[in-house]
């Protein structure tokens, strides 16, 4: 596979290394994929060359109009650049949103059209939802979306099939804080995530632009990351 390494940050628009604040935690670096079909994370067949203590932050679920501008707004803050993974229906809903993420210097991907459970639809539907979440990310960015994430991590024969014949990277995850909880607050999502990252010493990490407490959590849990040692790496696909 060609995988390269370019400058984190480059001429992206978001504020340069210098106006960003002492205690901004910061992008460090960015790894350009190709666009081919890998599997990376725990579930799949590779793992992105990350060293210790590196993270790739990525959101599952969004745009949402109630959440995703406060992630949107802690990572800018912050210097961050993360992944969207996006859920075709919503995007209909918030394209503005999904172009403000893209603009800002984040990357996206697809994170199927209904987020429904693939293992019990019929192979004919499986295709027909990742055929529309492609239509709907398309319809905004003119390209194919580069990266998909299987809705609940429940990998399919018919989608996988799907993704290596239009040649899509699927990205899994190697750790996540589990904050869809109803009673999550902003110290349980920050003490979770310090958890997970001393247990895993990094890779890429699931969080949820759509949930509230999450969004508001943000600052905190960047803060996290930060005082915890870890960089953050971007991940970018080529053209």
């Amino acid at each position: 596979m060609a995988l390269g390494v370019i400058l984190a940050l480059g001429s992206m628009a978001v504020p340069a290394r210098a106006e960003c604040p002492p205690d901004a935690l910061g992008t460090s670096r960015t790894l350009l994929l190709s666009r081919e079909h890998a599997r990376y994370g725990a579930q799949g067949t590779r793992r992105l060359p990350l060293a210790a203590n590196e993270v790739v932050l990525t959101f599952d679920d969004g745009p949402r109009a109630e959440t995703t501008p406060q992630v949107l707004q802690a990572l800018a803050a912050h210097c961050v650049l993360a992944t969207f993974m996006t859920v075709g229906r919503n995007l209909e809903e918030a394209p503005d949103l999904a172009r403000r993420a893209a603009t800002q210097g984040h990357s996206l991907g697809i994170h199927s059209y209904g987020h429904d459970h693939l293992p019990g639809l019929s192979a004919a539907d499986q295709i027909a939802d990742l055929e529309r979440a492609r239509r709907a990310y398309s319809a905004i960015f003119r390209s194919a979306p580069p990266a998909y994430r299987f809705p609940y991590l429940e990998e399919t024969p018919p989608t996988l099939r799907a993704l290596r014949e239009n040649g899509t990277t699927v990205l899994s995850v190697d750790l996540g804080i589990d904050d869809w909880q109803p009673d999550d607050t902003t110290q349980k999502l920050s003490q979770r995530l310090a958890e997970r990252l001393k247990t895993f010493r990094g890779g890429i990490i699931l969080m949820h632009d759509a949930n509230g407490p999450t969004a508001r959590a943000m600052p905190a849990l960047l803060r996290t990351i930060r005082e915890g040692g870890f960089k953050v790496v971007h991940l970018r696909w080529a053209d």
